[in-house]
Order: C-alpha cells, then structure tokens, then sequence
C-alpha cells in the first residue's frame, strides 16, 4: 500500500513527499500538470527556507538575498538577515529542482487531479489509489480543502497578486518592498539579469496600472518586460483544522494569510517536514499543534502588516516607523527569517 499519497505536485506537495521518501515510506504524488509549473509567486526564500531545501538534498539555482528593504519614495529601512542568507530563485527553477530530486529518491507522478477523497479502517482513497494517509497540497482554493469542509468565510479585505519579470540586472542583493496607499510592491532578484516584481493590493486593475503607484520603480523597470502577468487571489484563506482523519492539509492548502513578508514557500517547506514526522509517530493530531508553532510568527506579523495595509493612512505609517525603529524592524524581519 501507498504510505502518504499526496494531492498536488507543486512545491508544498513535492517537499512532503521528498521527507517521506526520506523516512522510508512509499509516496506518490497526483499532479495534473507537467513539471516545472509557473505561477504568480514573489519568488523569494527566506534563510530558514533555503535551509530546509538544502536539508532535503535539493539543489535549486539562485541569488543570494541578504535581508529586506523597505521604500515608500521618502524614507526606507534596510534589515539583514542574522548570518545565514535567502535566495530568490524562479518559481520554475525552483519546482523542477525538487521534481528531480523527488524522482532520485523514488517518488512516483501519477497523472491526474484529486478533489474529494474517502476513508476508512486505517485507509483513504481517492484517485482509485488506496494509501495510509492522503495530504492536500492543492494550492490556495484547495478542492479537497472544500470537499471536507475545512474552510472557514473571510470577511476581511480581498487581497491580490500580481507578477512579471523584466530583463534586467539585479540593483540590490535585497528584497525590496514598495509601499504606497494602494497596494505593495515586491521586488526579488532571481537571476544574474532577471528580477521578478509581484504587486499586492485590494484594488482590481490592470498590472501597468499598479505600477503607476510606484513612480521611482516604474522608471527603473520601464521597457524591460520578460514574461507576461501572472496572477493569484484572493491571498487570505481561513481554515477550520488541517487535519481531518486519514487526511492532512499542508502549504496554501493549510490557511493562508498573505504574500506581504513572503515566507510562502519558506513555511510549505517547514511544515512538509513536521507533517511527515507526525505520519511516522502514527500521530497525526500532533500536526495542528505543529502547524501552528511554525507558522505563528507569519500570522501574527503579516496579519499585522496586512491591516495596517488595508488602510491608506496607516500604510503611509510602516516604512517611517521601520525608519526610526531600525532594532525591532530588524526583530522582525528575522524572527520572519
């Protein structure tokens, strides 16, 4: 039998299955879609992400970020990482690296798309494949999420993404957040003469039309477009619980606050390997506990951020506060980190 059969294949479902290769047990994965898959993504690790890849012996190119940088065209606040650095790394290059190594440690792809699933006596199925635990790594609007019940309504403000990548060099070895009272934007690095720029606002419009918001930075990027607009949201997903017997939610698919601090992909990683290690101790009720501890830090401070977003007023508040509060700015970014 199966041991952990996972439902999605990007980065989240990928890390989960790589740990339970690792721990010894058989796991398979269930993607509809050909890897490497794009999507609208900031494309930025943090140190403790980068470490967790390198930890499950993947192998991703990138470039070294060193910390965060905060703009708003008239103050800014920079925030290195303690010792270790981040990456940005291309979504794409970044999902084929651990699509290979999935398949060095033996992991099998099976073609196909899972949205509900049934479970008995030490069993679940779904997909016509019969396995000991079935995790949920389908992405932000999860059909197996839905299927089981699992989310919760959010009244809160819908927030977006938007994200394309111009050719040009790199400026910074920082991310760069752009803050203005319409929305945020998110520059990363990913390449020696490609830099990625994601867009997060309440607004709905045209991606050109955001960029108008950040005059210093449109100037700069003007003319040097190398992929098409990407997009994704609403961002904030609300969740009940990320267990549901045989079943385990984990990455976009386990609640999801917001892009804004960018640890996404940093945290799916993180929590692939607790879910994983909670499957091997037979406890599966353990990983809401470990979930949450892991990605306290990201709750409490993104929704922080998030709020302070929603409103014009207060958003024109953050970049002056991290300015004349430079030690807990840096707090934060690296209790983030």
């Amino acid at each position: 039998m199966i041991d952990v059969l996972v439902a999605g294949g990007g980065p989240a479902g990928l890390a989960t299955a790589i740990h339970a290769a690792l721990a010894g047990m058989r796991a398979v994965v269930v993607e509809p879609r050909p890897a490497p898959v794009d999507k609208a993504c900031g494309e930025g690790l943090m140190p403790g992400g980068v470490a967790a890849l390198v930890a499950m012996g993947v192998q991703a190119p990138g470039v070294p970020l060193r910390g965060i940088h905060y703009l708003d065209g008239r103050h800014q606040a920079r925030a290195a990482f303690r010792h270790e650095t981040g990456m940005g790394v291309r979504r794409t290059a970044l999902h084929a690296a651990l699509a290979r190594r999935a398949a060095e440690l033996g992991v099998e792809t099976v073609t196909g798309r899972i949205a509900a699933a049934h479970q008995g006596g030490g069993w679940v199925e779904a997909a016509g494949l019969r396995a000991r635990w079935l995790v949920a790594a389908d992405g932000l609007h999860s059909p197996l999420r839905r299927s089981l019940g699992l989310g919760l309504p959010d009244r809160g403000p819908r927030r977006y993404g938007l994200r394309r990548h111009y050719r040009l060099a790199p400026w910074t070895d920082f991310v760069e957040v752009h803050w203005s009272g319409r929305g945020e934007a998110y520059v990363t690095p990913v390449g020696d003469e490609l830099v990625g720029v994601a867009i997060l606002s309440a607004r709905r419009c045209d991606y050109q039309e955001h960029l108008g918001g950040f005059p210093s930075l449109l100037a700069r990027l003007d003319g040097a477009p190398a992929t098409a607009v990407r997009g994704a949201g609403p961002l904030r997903q609300r969740v009940r619980a990320r267990v549901a017997g045989r079943v385990l939610l984990v990455g976009d698919a386990a609640g999801y606050t917001d892009a804004l601090t960018g640890e996404g992909i940093s945290l799916a990683v993180q929590c692939a390997r607790a879910l994983v290690g909670c499957l091997q101790r037979d406890r599966p009720q353990d990983y809401e506990g470990a979930w949450r501890r892991l990605s306290l830090a990201h709750r409490v401070l993104t929704g922080a951020l998030v709020r302070a977003a929603h409103r014009p007023a207060t958003a024109r508040l953050v970049v002056p506060a991290a300015q004349r509060l430079p030690g807990l700015f840096t707090t934060v970014v690296r209790a983030l980190a």
